[in-house]
């Protein structure tokens, strides 16, 4: 499917600055749907003088009247004369009766998106429609009225280019107060004139027992929270409605998540919207999730020293050996540790448990580096391609792989002489394939080694990787190693 930003590209018609501000004003749809008990509909112009759908979002508290995705699709013709001349007036078009939607009665909204970009004069660049059930009509509710009445005045600022407030920091969906949640309605001196119930329950578990009606809202939060308990310095601003901010109360065991949004017309402040929601538990979650990230961490780091002090005793054994046999032995056994400490090294360094594997093979090389500065040997490996990122499931045993090929081509392709070594990599989303080619003697077609490090290298792409790797000579020298390894298990969320 389609994203927003396609869907807008593809029309030729608006800017990047134009995309980011239909972003920001989309990704407050549920908000403005929830409020306005309707569904909300976003189109931008096309080539063809129409408009196409590029967000939908359906109301939490309402009958929706579309159950069938329409984004993408093009206006239909009993909204396109009011649609147009919303976006040719840069005014609210109301329509002058009610518009039947398979046989349904509705009432619809036509909305310009104005664009006031700074230093820009305002333009429109799209029109939002807002489509009410009429068949579901009942006698509203304060709430009800109340929350229509916020959804008036935001549509009303997006009409004059003041709603979405690029100043206002993102935030992650997950937690996000919701109007559902909690609405509190602030005047212009930051007095609560509405506060919805599960916005008074929030505040109840926070420890304040009355009204919220008739209080300042900056006042009460200064009798709740714990005398010397440091708070964000912003707090005061958005609890008085002034800042487009989010912040979060604690008390008594209790995380509130606050967000503020300023009324305004034409400039001038006349009130806020203030959303919350009860995080306690999403917030201990996420605590525990920190907690554990930092574990997984220090185990990888614990595991990196151990492999490096392993690492250590081997170099000092293979350094006091007597027999040029075990010193080789103790040698490649120690170079196989370091490549697996580089993993895990790389792992204890972020919280995912994914690795950047161009950033683990180059430091693999470095081992091999001490290899390519051996007696009558010089050699000069080359990178191309990249290798993108990899689970460490996948990294460890290709690292070792891979240092085992390339060390090999040096000891042994490029025994006593000078060469290259390329290694080639080459990703799509279903497989990876890696070629290690040296400029060596080569092999005989079709003669591959039997030592200790050919057996790994097949046990590990073969068995652990569910992959394949072929050795064969280049024509005129050299030899070339092909590895193939399929990556269908890969989590893309990770990736």
């Amino acid at each position: 499917m389609s994203t927003l930003s396609d869907l807008v590209y593809a029309q030729g018609r608006s800017s990047a600055a134009d995309v980011e501000w239909l972003h920001r004003l989309a990704g407050d749809g549920q908000l403005l749907a929830d409020l306005a008990f309707a569904d909300i509909v976003f189109w931008v112009p096309t080539e063809d003088d129409s408009f196409i759908a590029i967000a939908h979002t359906r109301p939490s508290g309402a009958a929706t009247l579309f159950y069938r995705d329409i984004v993408g699709d093009r206006v239909r013709p009993q909204w396109r004369t009011q649609v147009r001349d919303a976006f040719l007036t840069s005014v609210i078009v109301d329509s002058a009766s009610p518009d039947w939607f398979e046989e349904t009665p509705t009432r619809v909204r036509a909305v310009p998106i104005v664009h006031a970009g700074r230093g820009e004069d305002p333009r429109v660049i799209g029109v939002l429609t807002r489509h009410t059930n009429l068949g579901d009509a009942r006698t509203p509710s304060r709430q009800q009225i109340t929350f229509n009445d916020c959804a008036d005045e935001l549509f009303r600022m997006i009409a004059t280019g003041e709603f979405p407030d690029l100043t206002a920091p993102t935030s992650p969906r997950r937690g996000a107060p919701r109007a559902s949640d909690g609405l509190i309605r602030l005047d212009v001196d930051g007095m609560t004139t509405f506060a919805s119930p599960n916005a008074l329950s929030a505040f109840n578990r926070l420890g304040f027992d009355d009204e919220l009606e008739g209080e300042s809202l900056l006042e009460v939060v200064t009798r709740i929270l714990p005398s010397k308990r440091q708070f964000d310095e912003s707090l005061p601003v958005v609890l008085s409605g002034r800042a487009p901010w989010r912040s979060d109360l604690e008390a008594r065991g209790v995380t509130v998540s606050l967000r503020t949004i300023p009324l305004k017309d034409r400039g001038t402040r006349i009130g806020a919207i203030v959303l919350c929601r009860d995080v306690t538990e999403i917030r201990h979650q996420e605590q525990e999730l920190i907690t554990k990230d930092a574990t997984i961490r220090e185990i990888h780091h614990r595991v990196k020293n151990n492999l490096q002090t392993v690492a250590s005793l081997l170099r000092i054994q293979a350094r006091r050996s007597h027999s040029e046999e075990a010193r080789e032995a103790l040698t490649q056994a120690m170079r196989r540790v370091s490549a697996i400490a580089v993993v895990h090294d790389t792992l204890s360094e972020g919280l995912a448990q994914n690795v950047d594997f161009d950033t683990v093979f180059d430091r693999v090389l470095k081992l091999v580096a001490e290899v390519a500065a051996g007696a009558n040997t010089r050699a000069q490996t080359h990178t191309t391609g990249t290798f993108g990122t990899l689970p460490s499931e996948y990294a460890t045993p290709l690292a070792l792989a891979l240092t085992e090929l390339v060390t090999n081509a040096v000891e042994h392709g490029l025994a006593g002489k000078e060469g290259d070594v390329e290694i080639i990599a080459e990703r799509t989303d279903d497989h990876l394939e890696v070629r290690v080619r040296d400029t060596g003697s080569g092999l005989p077609e079709g003669q591959v080694g039997r030592g200790l490090g050919t057996q790994i290298v097949r046990t590990l792409i073969q068995g652990e990787l569910g992959g394949a790797i072929d050795w064969h000579t280049i024509m005129g020298s050299g030899t070339e190693v092909t590895i193939e390894i399929p990556l269908r298990w890969i989590d893309r969320s990770g990736a």
